[in-house]
């Protein structure tokens, strides 16, 4: 878990109690050095030297004792405590040799100072008058009994000294809790800052790579991994760009020598989509690159999509017009087919006008579905029974002749979220599709709909023929809006119901049969975890 800032203030407060006692520990052994070592002869005598000595042992061991506890309790209690104790023995040990007064009361100012770092200013102004009382005693004791005094002078400014310094300790104490507070605050907002902007590097569909001056990888978000040549190799730090993708290394050489990029399109490894490479410096003068890899073929998605978007406006509007003369020619038609006066012949040129005004009312009905595109209302749908349904409707209202239409799959129940509406048509395209194109020459058709689900547990509808299955070389472009290998459609059935799939967070794709034949299959989404077992 990550620390928090005030863990961290804690942290740092506990440094310093660990120097002031460390300094507390220092002063009372050199106090009972003082008293007990080799240099005792060299001093003057102290007026008590029994009080001297316990004063010294027992500050010694109070010195050792709040050492060892200082990372344990409450801090400013310890603190207090620590302060109090100095005061204590260093008035005592004032009192007890007179001699070394000015060098304990210098060692005592910073004790204060650091307990008026440690504790509220309150505290700390109030240990600091203490000190000076506790001076201001010593010295009238040692007037009232007739000892000889350096004067008043010097006992109170040591104690405008202690103040003085408390004052400024306890201010500079709080600026510098202060000023950690804001850093640790704006390192977590830094830290938060440098979390998402590398959470939105790496969700970037543009592929983003950064380059050093040796040509080596220090960055590769998730698009420029799939874009590199190993898509299996997490291209980490360190790693050669000339040789996880040798063709953008040289773009990258040539930028750096003449500083134009090449924006022709660049293929970095089979199988996947060409690359606009983009370079730009990390930072002015420095040797690292920032290298942006356009995918060419979300652009061209994203171009085809708002000409689409475009040209089914034009078209809807077009169609509205088409359809009213379209139908004024197919109620002549009917009308003339009725009479009985026509020779074979005219009969004949009649159906054809009838059949050609029938496609293109298929035409302008598939044209006005890609201009529509409304958005999908789903429902819980129970797949077999709705495939069962389908073939019945299908077959009562297109009669099928010598063709077959089946529903196939397993006996468990397999729920999904689709708007059913827009599955029927989806079903119609493909079905349509399988009827005209998937049967071998001669032959009548066999198509089934097949309901099973996949091996991540998602359900699946394959609607598979027995004919001639389709080309690799058209398998490609089999969704592309107008493409079409006849001479009779418009190209627009499959692309409609793939995007009928997606505005239902389902997929559609052409699965090639091994025994023969062709398979488009609907990917479902997964069963909702609220819905029951059947």
């Amino acid at each position: 878990m990550p620390t928090r800032p005030a863990d961290e203030a804690d942290s740092a407060l506990r440094r310093e109690l660990h120097f002031f006692t460390l300094y507390r520990l220092l002063e009372a052994a050199i106090l009972t050095f003082l008293l007990f070592g080799p240099i005792r002869q060299y001093l003057s005598e102290p007026r008590d030297e029994g009080i001297a000595k316990t004063t010294a042992i027992i500050y010694l061991f109070a010195a050792t004792l709040l050492f060892l506890i200082r990372k344990r309790g409450d801090l400013q209690l310890q603190a207090l405590i620590g302060i109090a104790f100095d005061l204590f023995f260093g008035v005592l040990a004032v009192y007890a040799m007179p001699n070394t007064r000015a060098g304990i009361v210098l060692m005592l100012m910073f004790n204060v100072g650091a307990a008026a770092l440690l504790l509220p200013a309150r505290f700390g102004l109030g240990i600091a008058a203490i000190a000076a009382t506790g001076l201001l005693f010593d010295y009238f004791w040692n007037l009232a009994a007739g000892a000889i005094t350096p004067g008043i002078g010097e006992p109170l400014m040591y104690a405008m000294g202690y103040i003085a310094v408390a004052t400024l300790t306890n201010v500079l104490g709080r600026q510098m809790r202060q000023s950690v507070d804001l850093a640790e605050r704006r390192g977590e907002d830094i830290a938060s800052l440098a979390e998402v902007n590398e959470l939105i590097i790496r969700r970037l569909r543009t592929g983003v790579l950064l380059v050093d001056q040796r040509g080596h990888l220090r960055l590769a978000n998730e698009a420029a991994m799939l874009l590199l040549s190993d898509t299996n190799e997490h291209p980490g730090e360190g790693r050669d760009l000339r040789l996880a993708a040798p063709a953008l290394a040289k773009r990258l050489d040539d930028w750096r020598k003449n500083g134009r990029a090449d924006d022709t399109p660049l293929q970095l490894a089979p199988d996947l989509p060409d690359v606009v490479p983009r370079f730009t410096r990390l930072r002015a003068g420095s040797d690292q690159a920032l290298i942006f890899l356009d995918d060419t073929s979300i652009v061209s998605r994203q171009a085809e999509s708002m000409t689409l978007a475009t040209l089914g406006r034009f078209s809807a509007s077009l169609a509205h017009e088409i359809r009213n003369p379209l139908a004024a020619i197919n109620y002549a038609v009917q009308l003339l087919e009725e009479s009985k006066d026509l020779p074979t012949a005219d009969l004949r040129l009649l159906q054809i006008v009838r059949q050609q005004g029938q496609r293109m009312n298929g035409i302008v009905e598939n044209v006005l579905g890609l201009a529509r595109r409304e958005p999908a209302k789903p429902e819980h749908v129970e797949l077999m029974a709705f495939a069962r349904r389908f073939v019945e409707d299908y077959v009562a209202s297109h009669p099928l002749e010598h063709d077959t239409l089946n529903a196939t799959g397993a006996a468990t129940t397999l729920t999904t979220l689709f708007d059913p509406r827009q599955l029927h048509q989806i079903l119609t395209a493909l079905v349509y599709n399988a009827l005209i194109y998937g049967r071998m020459p001669g032959q009548s058709a066999r198509v089934t709909i097949h309901v099973a689900v996949d091996e991540t547990g998602a359900p699946t509808i394959d609607v598979r023929d027995r004919g001639p299955g389709i080309p690799e070389s058209v398998a490609g472009q089999l969704f592309r809006p107008f493409f079409t290998t006849s001479g009779h459609g418009t190209g627009l059935g499959l692309y409609i119901a793939r995007e009928l799939c997606r505005a239902n967070q389902a997929t559609l794709e052409y699965v090639s049969m091994p025994g023969g034949g062709a398979c488009f299959r609907i990917g479902c989404p997964a069963p909702s975890p609220l819905l029951g077992s059947g």
